[in-house]
């Protein structure tokens, strides 16, 4: 049981779709995806990549398919995952038709890419006939040349009406099983242009800020323009963008998450940057915990605080907390009540025992 307080955010109700088994959209809880970077045509490798993913926690995950071999791969990748995935089309109209047909639960396309109306048509067809959706993908670094002509450059409004002519061309296809992107490496552009979106459509959102950077920077920019999107209610499924390995988005992903208190998943640790008040070596605890405490999965909120200035108050919120003392008196919570008193040597077995113990309970 989580017994921290949490802020509740009103969410923008928003047209539910599938994406495979994942629900986007609606009631469903905020999903998390992430993107191969193997090649696709690299069947195991790209298995491999895509289980690493799904222990991540990933609930979608995209395959780039630039051309027909990579398409005809993903019948034998989507045999050997568990998590739906989305095809990664840029303009070849039959890539699209080849993903859908090999298992594909949604093409990520932008229709104005693909060609005149018969194609697009098509890959319409394509996707109704294997029960597969569609996400209209705006970049700004890829906007049609019509619109930058008008826009000069891109902008807020730039993005959003290539996303309203792309809804048009699908809707006018009788096609409404599709959610939307709005994407920029620019944050103020990325939230402003989501912002107006969400104003004028009903159809679900994702979310991320492309080409954010590396992990520590990336991660950075993608929890500014997300968070704050999410916090006003925008958003039904997010990406984090990073020039790293696929795994880190994943996590990167539930980290936001988790500091909103919208979901949760594995150990939430909260602890102090240490000082000259520590009773022992807070960052390297840390460092080791986050590394013994991978593998759980499921929430649990956890408070390392090197002294007592503010370790009995966070110990208090958290269902384990531990508050420094001195060498042998360091002091283990559980549930906000004094447990234990444990010495400095002995904390990271002590705690890696205690949360997997209350985990281990809770399946009972």
């Amino acid at each position: 049981m989580d017994i921290r307080p949490h802020r509740v955010i009103n969410r923008k109700k928003t047209r539910e779709i599938k994406v495979g088994k994942i629900s986007v959209g609606g009631n469903s809880p905020i999903s998390v995806q992430s993107m191969t970077n193997t090649l696709t045509t690299d069947v195991k490798g790209t298995i491999k990549q895509i289980h690493s993913l799904e222990e991540a926690g990933a609930d979608i995950v995209r395959v780039s398919c630039p051309d027909e071999d990579s398409t005809k791969a993903l019948k034998s990748i989507i045999k050997e995952i568990n998590v739906p995935i989305v095809a990664d089309i840029h303009f070849h109209y039959k890539r699209a038709i080849e993903a859908a047909k090999m298992g594909a639960s949604c093409l990520r396309i932008n229709p104005g890419n693909i060609g005149n109306k018969n194609r697009v048509l098509e890959v319409v067809k394509a996707a109704k006939d294997n029960n597969c959706s569609i996400r209209v993908g705006v970049n700004a670094g890829s906007l049609d040349k019509s619109i930058l002509e008008k826009y000069k450059e891109p902008c807020p409004e730039a993005l959003v009406e290539s996303a309203k002519q792309n809804i048009k061309i699908l809707e006018e296809n009788d096609f409404f099983n599709f959610k939307i992107s709005v994407k920029s490496s620019d944050i103020f552009l990325t939230v402003k242009a989501y912002k107006k979106l969400a104003e004028i459509c009903n159809y679900p959102l994702h979310l991320g800020v492309t080409e954010a950077g590396g992990l520590f920077s990336g991660s950075i920019k993608s929890s500014i323009g997300i968070g704050q999107l999410l916090m006003d209610g925008i958003g039904d499924t997010i990406r984090v963008s990073l020039s790293s390995d696929p795994v880190d988005e994943v996590k990167a992903g539930y980290e936001i998450l988790k500091s909103l208190g919208i979901r949760s998943r594995g150990v939430n640790i909260i602890s102090c940057p240490s000082c000259a008040r520590q009773a022992f070596p807070v960052i390297e605890t840390v460092k080791q915990l986050e590394k013994r405490l991978s593998h759980i999965k499921k929430p649990i909120n956890l408070s390392i605080i090197g002294c007592v200035v503010n370790g009995p108050g966070e110990a208090a919120q958290t269902e384990i907390g531990l508050t420094g003392g001195g060498q042998d008196s360091n002091l283990l919570y559980l549930s906000g009540i004094p447990h234990t008193k444990v010495a400095s040597s002995d904390i990271i077995d002590k705690v890696v025992a205690l949360v997997e113990e209350k985990v281990d309970n809770s399946d009972q």
